[in-house]
């Protein structure tokens, strides 16, 4: 992806718990990118359902 793709891209700064446009702070301390402002503001509560989805996964995976 192209720095242009990623104009309009939104971003969860992670130093500022606070959403940003891809012009923010630098990528080491964000996430995403996301279409919307609303997603982005819902980073970590979706990094939270995928890692219980994985947990899920891996343990059916293990036979647990």
């Amino acid at each position: 992806m192209s720095t242009q793709d990623l104009e309009g891209t939104y971003w969860f700064c992670l130093e500022h718990h606070a959403v940003e446009q891809f012009a923010g702070c630098g990528s080491h301390n964000r996430v995403g990118p996301f279409d919307t402002e609303e997603a982005a503001a819902r980073a970590l509560q979706t990094i939270a359902e995928r890692e219980r989805k994985y947990d899920k996964e891996d343990a059916a995976w293990e036979g647990d």
